[in-house]
């Protein structure tokens, strides 16, 4: 049976970086939207658009192709994205699934949910001169893509649009996907080190779904790097209607 993926991409990215991962998805005979998000598209005006509009945009895709029995899949920062379009899109939702992603708490922006000091986004931003941040190449290397060559890495970073810094500041109301009746499933990569154990660590994201997290291969890229692998489990958890994936605690 053809199902339908939505992929939402986190922070620097665009639709590209969900191909891999989308091959194997409409190889297998589905339907596979993934949008470059606004303000994240070459040649963007990064001071144009709020974290809102780009929710926004997400409904606007979801209504303006009237998508049913959708499977959502969000990515890091795209976490916040997602959470704030599912109120208004639930009807259409079959499963939410969130791949190593920030999952909003009450009044409580992305950057609040980062380590202090581990990268200066507002340095970054102030330096910038429009407003945006980007990790130096160094830290992308170390943390977000250590499993891929050098090769790889570079050529992924040199793809990457800087992020404005709006996005990151910007809080965004939970949801309670019990209350609305939409499954939800936390995919965590088991070599992603983007953000460390403990007080920051993935865990309490996917606490705040009711959840257990869900052990993917891969870094915090693992949609580039174990493509495959994340493809598979997408599917495995799309196909569970019972919500017995969710791993609910």
């Amino acid at each position: 049976m053809s199902e339908t993926f939505v992929l939402i991409t986190g922070a620097w990215h665009g639709g590209w970086a969900w191909r891999p991962v989308a091959q194997r998805l409409r190889a297998a005979g589905h339907r596979v939207l993934a949008p470059t998000l606004p303000g994240l598209r070459d040649g963007d005006d990064p001071t144009a658009y709020s974290l809102s509009d780009v929710i926004d945009s997400v409904v606007d895709l979801m209504e303006a192709n009237d998508l049913r029995d959708v499977t959502a899949v969000a990515h890091s920062w795209g976490g916040f994205v997602l959470t704030g379009a599912v109120p208004r899109i639930a009807g259409r939702l079959r499963r939410l699934v969130y791949l190593s992603a920030f999952v909003p708490a009450d009044g409580v922006c992305v950057l609040e949910e980062t380590p202090p000091n581990e990268m200066d986004e507002l340095s970054l931003a102030h330096s910038s001169g429009d407003n945006t941040v980007l990790p130096p190449y160094e830290v992308w290397q170390a943390c977000f893509m250590q499993d891929a060559s050098s090769d790889v890495q570079r050529m992924v970073y040199d793809l990457l649009v800087p992020q404005p810094l709006q996005y990151l500041t910007q809080p965004v109301a939970p949801i309670d996907p019990v209350a609305l009746g939409i499954p939800a499933t936390y995919l965590q990569g088991t070599e992603d080190i983007a953000l460390p154990p403990g007080e920051f660590g993935y865990e309490r994201f996917a606490e705040r779904l009711g959840v257990k997290p869900i052990p993917v291969p891969g870094s915090h890229e693992g949609l580039l790097t174990r493509p495959a692998e994340l493809a598979r489990s997408l599917l495995a958890v799309s196909s569970d209607r019972t919500g017995a994936a969710a791993q609910v605690v």
